[in-house]
């Protein structure tokens, strides 16, 4: 029986062309609780800092809002940014969230990548390893219960969350480092390209253990999908906040000096935009079928509230998936 998770992925960006920012924090808290209603597997929140549409800065304090009104759905926030925090403080974030959520937490640990936020934060953006490395040693010592110093601080943290924090955190990357740290600090790997995973696996074989839960990205999956009735017409309505999203990717990555290796690069033209399938439009049958050739456990995202999308369309898109829910777990059952 195959599994293929569908998840709703929330970045909370606002640009002037799509809706008010306080519509959109109201849309996505009723579409947390809808996906919990529906049966969905996860809800992933993301995190980035001084960007002008207003990308989430603080995706604990939404997870919370989510958690609040959820039952039984995963909470995974990814990437936090780990280096631009007091470890402590992230410790204490995750505890208090992971008791609100009874247990349905996952966390990604990021080195972060944009000069401007390491700046706005007074983080030198050369020390992320090494701010990774000690900020994820605190938040496990912490979140196991121990009492002890860091950096001449004396540490002790509670309530503790209802959970191992090995089973709680993940670390993010698109490097080999990102794998090896993982394997290091006996966590799961969440990284942006599958080829990383069989670095993650030989390294917690070198060191004796287990892998813990990874996700192997799928090659050519779209990052959002907005299901439509009309594919072309769908179309019309993204693609505009497609390009918005693409555009202020591409600039980050820019400014961090890695333009030339960028995904996004280039896909400011709306024809490239479409042809890369980052970003699709589909119907329901476009889906089904997509969906019949993934490897077990693949899963499906969609961003009902891409690059300001209206609420309006986005709930059109969740109306369809709710219809094709029943194909999906048919899909399962033959698979």
């Amino acid at each position: 029986m195959k599994h293929h998770p569908v998840s709703l992925a929330f970045d909370m960006r606002a640009p002037d062309l799509g809706t008010p920012v306080p519509d959109l924090y109201a849309a996505a808290v009723d579409m947390a609780r809808w996906a919990d209603e529906k049966g969905l597997a996860g809800l992933l929140l993301m995190e980035h800092h001084g960007s002008d549409d207003g990308y989430l800065p603080q995706p604990f304090t939404l997870a919370g809002a989510m958690a609040a009104v959820t039952k039984r759905i995963h909470l995974m926030l990814g990437a936090v940014i780990l280096p631009l925090h007091d470890p402590v403080d992230i410790a204490e974030k995750i505890a208090v969230l992971d008791l609100i959520a009874k247990g349905r937490l996952g966390v990604i640990l990021g080195a972060g990548y944009v000069p401007s936020e390491f700046a706005m934060f007074g983080k030198p953006l050369a020390d992320r390893a090494r701010l990774m490395d000690e900020g994820i040693e605190v938040i496990l010592r912490a979140l196991k219960g121990e009492r002890f110093e860091y950096e001449g601080r004396p540490i002790f943290v509670r309530p503790l969350p209802t959970r191992d924090p090995h089973q709680i955190l993940m670390v993010g990357g698109g490097i080999a480092t990102a794998a090896r740290r993982a394997a290091k600090f006996d966590l799961g790997f969440g990284p942006t390209s599958g080829h990383l995973v069989d670095i993650y696996i030989a390294e917690c074989e070198k060191l004796g253990r287990k892998p813990r839960r990874f996700n192997r990205p799928t090659p050519g999956m779209p990052q959002g999908i907005h299901l439509c009735e009309d594919a072309e017409e769908g179309w019309k309505v993204i693609e505009r906040h497609a390009a918005h999203v693409v555009t202020e990717y591409a600039k980050w990555s820019a400014q961090a000096g890695e333009a030339s290796n960028s995904p996004f690069k280039g896909l400011e033209d709306p024809a490239k935009l479409r042809a890369s399938g980052m970003f699709v439009a589909w119907t329901p049958d476009m889906l089904i079928e997509r969906m019949r050739e993934l490897p077990n456990h693949a899963g499906v995202s969609l961003q009902p509230l891409l690059g300001g999308l209206s609420p309006e369309e986005g709930w059109k898109s969740l109306k369809l998936l709710e219809e094709t829910l029943p194909r999906i777990r048919e899909l399962e059952q033959e698979g």
